[in-house]
């Protein structure tokens, strides 16, 4: 009898075990998905600051010729997709990843959580969502009083890539040490 139960019990436990380990899987294909798409916005923030940083600092908006102007509005749509990438979806998946309850926790308790790990400073996020909002919520005939946001817009740019990239490093080292 106490075979017959133990058997029962060590059944449940490897089907708790199965549960879990497809529950991973299933967070792993999201996040891969996630970085596919994070990645093709980096890609594009890079070709788009490969054309903006030589021109550094931009003195006027109408100094900018039709590449250059094309190549900043890029910039601005790319930052804000990856940025929203990053804080409403990736973040929150990578920590379900890494075995951190998400259920009801707050915007700031994840990135309070994503600074623990490693990946981001709240206030350099803060700023970056800062200077995003305000390019983003300007227009053309502003551009020329926004001159140092944009200076500055193309400088922090490569902070926001290096976030999503650590992100992406952490979330393989994860994935390496349960192989």
């Amino acid at each position: 009898m106490i075979e017959y139960l133990w058997s029962i019990h060590h059944l449940s436990y490897i089907k708790f075990i199965d549960t879990i380990k497809q529950g991973y899987k299933m967070i792993q294909t999201k996040l891969k998905t996630y970085f596919l798409e994070m990645n093709k916005h980096i890609e594009l923030i890079i070709e788009s600051l490969d054309v903006l940083t030589p021109l550094l600092p931009v003195q006027e908006y109408e100094e900018l010729n039709q590449l250059q102007r094309f190549a900043l509005n890029a910039l601005i749509f790319r930052f804000s997709k990856l940025q929203d990438l990053l804080g409403a979806k990736i973040f929150r998946t990578y920590l379900e990843y890494s075995g951190f309850n998400t259920q009801g926790i707050s915007y700031f308790d994840i990135l309070r959580e994503i600074e623990k790990e490693g990946i981001v400073d709240i206030d350099s996020w803060g700023e970056l969502r800062e200077l995003r909002n305000k390019i983003a919520h300007d227009y053309p005939e502003e551009l020329d009083e926004m001159i140092e946001s944009i200076n500055l817009f193309i400088d922090r740019s490569a902070v926001l890539v290096h976030i999503a990239q650590k992100v992406e490093q952490n979330f393989y080292e994860i994935e390496r040490k349960r192989d």
